[in-house]
């Protein structure tokens, strides 16, 4: 018997209520200013907007909806984290509703969605360029060239991708699977926070 199959592993049991995210492919964009960034949905509308906020002992990014309403906010769990965990708390409920583990590492960068009670993984966005990894850790222009992420579910199935744009600052495109159970939000905050701790 796995892991996954001793804990839930339906998405809708880790849903944000402020948000529904019902494409398989969304746009994740940053702005001029730094850490802020625009999720668009298939249709080029705006789903999702989030900013690091600034000058905090904890790294905390909020989200708000396309129409400017509290959606989640994403908050490190220790102080000035560079390697951690970072809780995404639904602003609808007060709850938290996944945790985001980074496995710190100069030769990949590995996230784990997990079960915010139990710890039992949820997904895992892992880089598909090891080499790439490292540049980007130890030389300030790799972060120029667009790192790219499989996503899997808690079987080690591939469920979707991350693919990184060439630009100035990292636009991603995420694709996920309609068939996957893994949580769409908690993957979509994942690729606006990988890009702003690359960009640090």
């Amino acid at each position: 018997m796995t892991e996954s199959s001793v804990f839930p592993s339906d998405s809708d049991a880790y849903d944000i209520s402020t948000v529904d995210l019902a494409d398989d492919r969304y746009e994740v964009k940053p702005s001029a200013i730094r850490n802020k960034y625009a999720v668009r949905d298939s249709a080029g509308d705006v789903v999702l907007r989030g900013k690091q906020k600034m000058f905090k002992l904890k790294e905390e990014f909020p989200f708000v909806t396309g129409d400017g309403e509290d959606a989640f906010t994403v908050k490190a769990g220790g102080i000035m984290d560079v390697a951690g965990s970072y809780a995404i708390r639904d602003a609808g409920t007060g709850e938290e509703v996944v945790v985001l583990d980074e496995e710190f590492s100069l030769f990949v960068e590995n996230w784990t969605v997990r079960d915010p009670e139990t710890g039992a993984p949820l997904a895992t966005i892992r880089s598909k360029n090891k080499r790439l990894s490292a540049l980007r850790h130890l030389v300030g222009l790799a972060n120029l060239v667009p790192n790219k992420y499989e996503i899997f579910d808690a079987d080690g199935g591939h469920v979707g991708d991350i693919e990184g744009k060439f630009s100035l600052r990292d636009a991603y495109t995420v694709t996920i699977d309609d068939a996957s159970d893994v949580p769409k939000e908690a993957v979509v905050a994942a690729a606006c926070i990988l890009d702003a701790l690359e960009n640090k």
